[in-house]
């Protein structure tokens, strides 16, 4: 997704309808530029020094860390060391159980990290302000229920390298906490990270625990080490494992839990589609099936339906689309954190399916986000439907005019977006708009999760599908006439 050019967004009147200029406090701070954000050559070698950052960050209070943070920025410390360094505090100081709640702190970090990326220059560090500050709250919670930090390794119990991806399967097969800890270390210190992101990625999968927030995290955490350093990789590759074998009860392995049955079934379901099933045709006939199936079928049928699609000649980019297209719909017809992970579990399980290396957990890991769509969709069943959502007529600022509206009426937002966007109307217009907004009026770490992910899958879902999946993301979006959030004005302060 091309960033939207800040003369053009002031051209065209969306500033205006946005706040354009209220973060103009930010101008004391280094101006960012996408480079700046990006991985390169030399930077996977932090300094040794990233330990006293992460200490600043665990120590000093949620009152009083913005206005350090920035005056270690303008000493010279790097918006990569900054990334890092909450990153580390957030795995070190969070306990992962539940995979959600007062964990959002770590699961958000990739998430503001991706805002930053689509943002102008000169806005690029408020939202690593707002993770920062997102910290401090999940790290007081944190405190209050128990007060969790990570251990240290059990050194003597760590597996060889040779024996260390066996062990880790076997512990995760057979939800051993213990021995997953220490075979995850290990392979942190001795295996490549391809290899281990195609193992997390089974597994985050595997069961519908937490509302998709495994999936969730092994996408997130994964992208966030792109960034920050594989040298930050084994803390934050031990929480996750630890958040991956979340459950209650006996030992899920023993006995027959609905949230892992469908994993189970998909599994066995593997050998079911043809070879070259990654081989078909985009087929919007198709994409309509899987979305009827989807509104209807329970977790068994509907990946079953997926199999028959795909070996008649679909493409997986078919099944996806009517994936991408449900979990939108969900958000039309019941906004609420159901219906949110759906769409951000999608984006997850999307994004795993295209940076795995393995051919079967690609299949799995699409069978399961259909499965799980129709486990999400519950009692909304009935209402809206994508496919079917009508167009209003844009006017003279359409995009200034649907983030203005959107607070008193959403579905004549999303009408009014589709209708702008069918005539023609640029997409990154209503993007740049959207993602500032959440700069701006997001008080919640779901503003940032389900913005970053709708927004960047807009570039995932077909042409014929497309405008209607970006139409409906309105529904937790955030409109102009909200008031700033505290922070904005908590980092004005900062800045002086």
């Amino acid at each position: 997704m091309k960033r939207y050019e800040r003369r053009d967004f002031l051209r065209t009147g969306i500033g205006a309808a946005v706040g354009a200029g209220s973060l103009g406090f930010l101008g004391s701070l280094p101006r960012l530029s996408a480079e700046d954000l990006q991985p390169g050559k030399g930077f996977v070698n932090f300094r040794p020094e990233i330990e006293p950052l992460v200490r600043l960050l665990e120590e000093t209070s949620r009152e009083r860390l913005l206005e350090e943070v920035a005056q270690r920025i303008q000493a010279g410390t790097t918006y990569r060391e900054l990334l890092a360094a909450v990153m580390l505090a957030g795995v070190r100081n969070i306990q992962p159980r539940p995979v959600g709640f007062k964990f959002h702190a770590v699961l958000v970090v990739n998430s503001a990290h991706l805002a930053s990326l689509n943002a102008p220059d000169e806005d690029r560090w408020l939202p690593l302000f707002w993770a920062l500050d997102q910290f401090k709250s999940s790290q007081a919670t944190d405190r209050r229920e128990g007060d969790w930090t990570m251990p240290a390794v059990d050194e003597k119990a760590l597996p060889p390298a040779r024996k260390a991806a066996t062990a880790f399967r076997e512990a995760m097969d057979g939800w051993d906490e213990a021995r997953a800890d220490v075979s995850i270390a290990a392979l942190a210190r001795t295996a490549g990270a391809q290899q281990i992101f195609d193992l997390m990625c089974r597994y985050g999968a595997r069961d519908y625990r937490d509302i998709g927030h495994k999936a969730i995290f092994v996408a997130n955490s994964w992208r966030t080490l792109q960034t920050i350093g594989w040298q930050h990789a084994e803390p934050v590759l031990r929480s996750l494992a630890y958040a991956l074998l979340m459950h209650r009860g006996g030992n899920p392995a023993g006995r027959e839990a609905r949230a892992d049955l469908p994993g189970r079934r998909n599994l066995k379901r593997l050998n079911e589609l043809k070879p070259g099933w990654n081989g078909g045709k985009l087929d919007p006939l198709a994409t309509r099936a899987m979305l009827v199936g989807l509104r209807s079928a329970d977790w068994d049928q509907a990946p079953a339906m997926a199999v028959a699609l795909v070996n008649a000649g679909a493409s997986p980019q078919s099944i996806w689309d009517a994936c991408f297209a449900h979990a939108a719909e969900l958000m039309m017809r019941r906004p609420g954190i159901l219906s949110l992970h759906a769409c951000t579990t999608t984006n997850a399980l999307r994004y795993a399916f295209d940076h795995c290396g393995i051919e079967d957990t690609r299949k799995f890991l699409l069978l399961q986000n259909v499965a799980f769509l129709t486990m999400f969709r519950d009692d909304a069943t009935d209402g809206v439907r994508i496919d079917e959502l009508e167009p209003l007529e844009a006017g003279e600022n359409p995009v200034g005019d649907v983030f203005a509206d959107l607070e008193s009426d959403r579905m004549a937002a999303a009408r009014r977006t589709l209708g702008y966007l069918q005539g023609g109307g640029d997409p990154r217009s209503f993007i740049a708009a959207a993602q500032r907004l959440i700069y701006l009026k997001g008080r919640d770490s779901h503003d940032y999760k389900f913005s970053s992910a709708v927004l960047e899958d807009h570039g995932h879902v077909s042409p014929g599908i497309r405008d209607r999946f970006l139409a409906a993301s309105v529904f937790w979006l955030k409109g102009s006439t909200l008031d700033d959030s505290p922070l904005v004005a908590r980092t004005r302060a900062a800045m002086g």
